[in-house]
């Protein structure tokens, strides 16, 4: 029984995410109250509660569903091939994450997250953005600077400089993407920018 209980709650959390992720998507973080998703799940505003201390911590977990770390991309890309160089491990690692970034609650969260909030009491979308990217960019940085360890990158490109150049490049296209998803597809168009890249950072 209490094996069922503890499914039902985590479906139960699940429903809510579901439901905040559609309404803060059509109507925005700040214009959506916690009634409302509430309602949209076919659940009580106490059953939010139960699960999320505040629509912030709400936010905060619907985020987190769709969080791709780089070191997990890079972690599964080393799995499949450990002995891949680490600029192609850069590489292939920013494939896999365009390809879940394609995944359409990926494009809706993201969506929600750079377009659709707002500050409020207690919800940051700035900071939570800089926090993604300043963590994006440590774990990419000592890839980068594994590379120039092992003499792969030019001799005129600090591995700072090439991380920067690849996260500028990433978000740019993000935010390009976003605003019109049907426009180009971010798998195609951002591959070939990330091969670009790091055929030009070789040495």
């Amino acid at each position: 029984m209490a094996r069922k209980t503890k499914a039902e709650a985590a479906a139960t959390r699940e429903a809510l995410l579901d439901a905040a992720e559609e309404v803060f998507f059509a109507k925005g973080v700040a214009r959506t109250s916690l009634e409302q998703i509430a309602r949209h799940a076919n659940l009580t505003r106490g059953a939010v509660y139960w699960h999320f201390k505040n629509k912030g911590d709400l936010f905060m977990a619907l985020v987190e569903r769709v969080r791709m770390p780089f070191q997990s991309l890079m972690e599964e890309v080393n799995n499949a091939d450990p002995t891949i160089s680490p600029l192609t491990a850069i590489q292939l690692a920013c494939h896999a994450g365009l390809n879940r970034m394609e995944q359409p609650s990926h494009q809706r969260i993201l969506s929600i997250l750079l377009h659709r909030c707002e500050f409020f009491s207690d919800i940051n979308p700035i900071q939570m953005q800089d926090e993604i990217a300043d963590e994006c960019f440590d774990e990419m940085l000592s890839v980068f600077q594994l590379a120039q360890q092992q003499q792969l990158l030019r001799d005129d490109l600090p591995p700072e400089v090439a991380t920067r150049l690849m996260q500028a490049a990433l978000g740019g296209l993000f935010h390009d993407w976003l605003r019109n998803p049907e426009s180009f597809s971010l798998r195609e168009r951002g591959g070939e920018i990330i091969d670009t890249l790091i055929t030009m950072m070789k040495r």
